[in-house]
């Protein structure tokens, strides 16, 4: 009986933590409205100017998902979706290594705080970050064309959500591990390129040759956004389930190791 209620406790502890470090984390993005104001401009832009060149592309897009049948920017917007929730993670090394130089890590290392709500205070902000300028490119998107069905577009937020969680726990433990802002921006920058180009984010990897198409496969963000492409059209078949099964494999190995390097460093 005692286990069960200590067991219960540390829950709780747990949670209440990640709540706490998740408003603490939300208050002080909410002070700098320029982060949110940049990450919108982005999608926005690639919407206004860049899916319009898509029109021209006419049969070579007539068998994809979102494209068939409706506005190209039926099958261009789950593409920006997708790159708005990895971008939204990557700032999280930044973050973390500011706080390190700022002591705030140091304060941390002698206080009572699960390791664990640290990480999962910052992933969860991150994730609440991407949902709500989300929904507003969305509604944006609307006027360009963009036809929304509710059910899918739900599910394609929520597997987003899950990704920009696995980019934030990734590059928060590539940040606390290389300790300095020149470092995590290689790695951010090196990352970023080939996931995006090979996820077929802006133009379908099925205009790609074969060669091409088979590299995509042993890329994470490729499974995204074929996902978020189905189910955006209502389409629910393998591509959403295996979507789900890779970037929900991903979020709990990148949390498992992420756990294990705050461990060590707010030891």
């Amino acid at each position: 009986m005692n286990a069960i209620t200590n067991t219960n406790d540390s829950r709780a502890d747990l949670m209440m933590a990640s709540y706490l470090l998740v408003t603490r984390q939300l208050r002080a993005t909410l002070r700098q409205p320029v982060w949110l104001i940049g990450g919108l401009m982005t999608p926005l832009l690639y919407l206004a100017l860049f899916a319009p060149l898509l029109s021209g592309l006419g049969g070579g897009l007539a068998n994809t998902p979102g494209y068939a049948g409706g506005s190209v920017v039926d099958g261009f917007m789950p593409g920006m979706l997708v790159m708005f929730a990895f971008g939204a993670g990557t700032g999280t090394g930044w973050i973390v290594i500011n706080e390190l130089n700022a002591g705030v890590i140091e304060r941390l290392r002698v206080s009572p705080v699960s390791r664990l709500a640290i990480l999962l205070g910052t992933t969860i902000k991150d994730a609440i970050m991407f949902f709500i300028p989300a929904i507003i490119v969305v509604a944006v998107s609307t006027l360009f064309g963009f036809h929304i069905h509710w059910g899918g577009l739900t599910l394609t937020i929520l597997l987003l959500a899950m990704l920009t969680a696995t980019v934030s726990a990734f590059v928060g433990a590539v940040g606390l591990t290389v300790k300095l802002i020149g470092s995590i921006a290689a790695v951010v920058t090196t990352m970023q390129l080939p996931l995006t180009l090979l996820a077929g984010i802006l133009l379908p990897m099925s205009l790609g040759p074969a060669w091409l198409r088979g590299l995509a496969h042993i890329n994470p963000l490729y499974y995204a956004t074929e996902a978020a492409r189905h189910m955006c059209a209502n389409q629910f078949g393998s591509p959403a389930w295996v979507g789900f099964c890779v970037i929900g494999g991903l979020l709990v190995i990148t949390l498992l190791w992420g756990n294990r390097v705050y461990n060590k460093v707010v030891a």
